[in-house]
């Protein structure tokens, strides 16, 4: 079957032009009075050949004499070709010295673009820098980042392969390795070097640039096997080389091919090529030529049979002669043909109005030839959001390690260069995908230290409150009026107050409870001091008084306990009133402490202020506790002083113990540290002042007597 026949495409090509030529004598209105000839010459792929027959062309028949034209008949307007760079390049720098336009249906070089030195090159196809543009988009679409090159060391491969890999680190694409393939070059060198590369390669991709040549067919033939296993992607020059795909259909199945969009069709030219048959054209040899390639037809010349059968090992036999060009796949409608076609018309529209305005179409390439899953070929696996790119230990930048994002950071897309960083208000999850709300800390309500100091406060101020009902059911008695039950009430209530503030340390603070929280506790612990202060001093005045002719009498009385506790009480308002209006306690959100978690705290505004208050109430602390450690030993019944100096000693051990405590911790703790103070001092002041007296009230009531509280001053001399 023809169909099954590796065709060259040139055959394709210079059926079109030949066709195209026809076409244009066929028309009156185009070069009226003007046939068109033409001269073919095929280059061979090789410039020698090419320069040559330039020259050739230019001389006109006989000797090739540069400079010198022995043409007698017609007028030489311009060429069409060639097809490839390598070829077309010295074309263009003889033919731009003589002034004569040259229209290429398939170079691609960028070279060619410069005007200036190709002022006389057109061509039917866009340059390398476009279709190498778009190959490093469809690489990087893709996701292959690590590639391997396959080129020819030729001009045409050198530059090829320096715009794709220009515009691959662009798109951030890495190349493994270049292996450039020479004609002169020992093929076995070569061979060796290229399988070993490529078999060794962790690129599953491989791009084809350069010219194609017969080294370039002898590498893929030896390096089949290693071929096989991988992607190889072609760029426009080798899209339509149908005899490579043909010869090596095992290593192209699946080949991805880069190919300008061209319309395939061309009117009339399936009419012309299906009339083309040899016996119309008895004496055209390129047609002979064809149909011994496609048909394996005998050949008139049996010298031309004894070739192809040597050389190709074709078994030749007469044909029917019921061929036709129409059965050779891919034959007719190819996007070769447009090309050609579309440069003689330029050239004959050139001609016609002695300039060239013909508007470009634009181009839109399409994948053919692929069957498969899309391969994965990349030096390094893709990060995943949650990681960012790290430089790794290799030379290439596509080689890298990926590295998890930093508390605090994330990455939301895969192969992401850097981390982002959470906002102040948010923090990374487990993955570092993703910024969530961080944690609000706070001692709350449901917290087992706030549950525990709920319990004790609610405890100790029900004790409180039980303690005020027995002092006041008896307080006629002389336990009870020894003790000045005026200035007990007052203290039983500033420390109730004291363990009911408790509940404002609680629950998540705002500028309110921060405001209330130091100015309840102050104000309750500044009257509960100042009462015991009071108790002490009213001791040691009674005892002056019961000496004869004492003027400590004048000072007993309800004045001067009322006077110590509203003078010790408003010192501490002053003070309170002075914080709360130059810079009072407000609500705090504290970032930056902990990982993850936002502090929710009571600044303390002034904390000059906050330690003068604390300062204040250590003050009348101490001088109650001197002035009771002073009294101790007064002979008196129910003397009350032993069980102050006691209570000083454990208020005043709480607080400084408290302080490096408090200044140590932050957050929550630091709230359950002031806690634990006021909750201890509290108790410690309730249990060592009044629990001895309601133990006498309840259990030892025939101490609670006057006939033993003079019994007892009597013994006491």
């Amino acid at each position: 079957m023809a169909g099954d026949k590796p065709i060259p495409h040139f055959y394709k090509n210079l059926l079109t032009f030949i066709f195209a030529i026809g076409e244009i004598n066929s028309h009156p209105e185009m070069l009226p009075n003007i046939t068109v000839g033409y001269h073919l010459f095929d280059s061979c792929s090789n410039e020698k050949k090419t320069v040559k027959s330039i020259l050739q062309i230019l001389s006109g028949p006989g000797k090739t004499v540069p400079n010198y034209s022995c043409t007698k008949r017609g007028t030489l307007a311009g060429f069409i070709g060639d097809e490839l760079s390598d070829t077309t390049i010295p074309m263009a720098q003889i033919l731009g010295m003589y002034g004569y336009a040259q229209i290429s249906y398939g170079a691609t070089h960028s070279v060619l673009s410069d005007r200036r030195v190709y002022p006389t090159f057109f061509r039917t196809v866009q340059n390398d820098h476009v279709s190498y543009y778009i190959l490093s988009k469809l690489l990087k679409h893709f996701g292959w980042n690590w590639v391997g090159i396959l080129t020819t060391d030729d001009e045409s491969g050198d530059k090829e392969s320096q715009v794709l890999t220009k515009y691959m680190k662009e798109d951030g694409i890495c190349a493994e390795y270049v292996i450039k393939i020479h004609y002169f070059q020992s093929m076995d060198q070569t061979f060796e070097y290229a399988s070993k590369t490529i078999e060794r390669s962790t690129s599953q991709v491989i791009v084809f640039c350069g010219s194609f040549s017969e080294a370039f067919m002898f590498i893929i033939k030896q390096t089949k096997h290693s071929l096989i296993n991988k992607y190889v992607i072609l760029g426009t020059t080798w899209s339509s080389n149908t005899f490579l795909f043909r010869s090596f259909s095992d290593v192209f199945n699946g080949t991805l091919t880069l190919k300008p969009y061209y319309s395939d069709h061309v009117p009339k030219l399936s009419f012309f090529l299906e009339k083309f048959h040899p016996k119309s054209y008895p004496n055209d040899k390129l047609l002979e030529d064809l149909w011994v390639t496609a048909y394996e037809c005998l050949s008139p010349d049996p010298y031309k049979n004894q070739y192809y059968e040597i050389h190709f090992g074709m078994s030749l036999r007469n044909c029917t002669g019921r061929e036709r060009l129409k059965d050779i796949v891919n034959f007719i409608n190819n996007g070769d043909a447009s090309r050609v076609n579309n440069a003689v018309l330029a050239m004959a529209k050139a001609l016609h109005n002695m300039y060239i305005f013909q508007e470009k179409k634009p181009y839109r390439n399409k994948i053919t030839h692929y069957k498969h899953q899309i391969p994965k070929s990349q030096c390094s696996e893709n990060c995943l959001p949650g990681y960012r790119k790290a430089p790794g230990s290799g030379i290439h930048s596509c080689c890298y390690d990926c590295v998890l994002c930093s508390e605090g950071e994330i990455s939301s897309m895969t192969d992401s260069e850097a981390c982002t960083k959470c906002p102040d208000n948010e923090w990374s999850n487990e993955k570092k995908d993703l910024c969530v709300p961080k944690l609000e800390d706070f001692l709350s309500y449901d917290d087992g230290v706030a549950i525990a100091f709920t319990s004790l406060s609610m405890l100790f101020c029900l004790l409180t409150v039980t303690v005020s009902g027995i002092f006041l059911s008896y307080k006629n008695t002389p336990v009870v009026k020894a003790n000045n039950w005026s200035l007990s009430m007052i203290l039983l209530v500033s420390i109730m107050t004291s363990f009911l503030c408790v509940f404002l340390f609680l629950g998540r603070p705002t500028d309110i409870t921060c405001i209330l929280r130091q100015t309840v506790f102050g104000v309750a612990f500044s009257l509960a001091v100042s009462s015991v202060l009071a108790k002490t001093i009213m001791i040691y005045v009674a005892f002056k008084a019961t000496k004869p002719g004492s003027v400590w009498r004048k000072c007993l009385g309800i004045k001067l306990s009322a006077s110590v506790v509203l003078f010790g009480s408003s010192v501490q308002v002053i003070i309170m009133i002075f914080w709360l209006s130059i810079s009072p306690p407000f609500q705090e959100l504290d970032m930056h402490s902990y990982q993850g978690k936002i502090i929710v705290q009571c600044n303390e505004g002034s904390v000059i202020a906050f330690y003068c208050v604390l300062g204040y109430m250590g003050l009348l602390a101490a001088v109650s506790f001197i002035i009771a450690f002073l009294a101790r030993t007064l002979p008196d019944s129910f003397n009350e002083a032993k069980y102050i100096t006691f209570s000083m000693l454990v208020f005043c051990s709480v607080w400084i113990a408290m302080i490096p405590a408090y200044l140590s911790t932050k957050g929550k703790n630091m709230v359950a540290v002031e806690i634990f103070a006021i909750v201890a001092s509290s108790a410690g002041l309730l249990g060592c002042i009044f629990f001895a007296k309601c133990y006498i009230i309840i259990f030892r009531p025939e101490i609670n007597s006057k006939t033993q509280l003079f019994q007892s001053r009597n013994n006491n001399p």
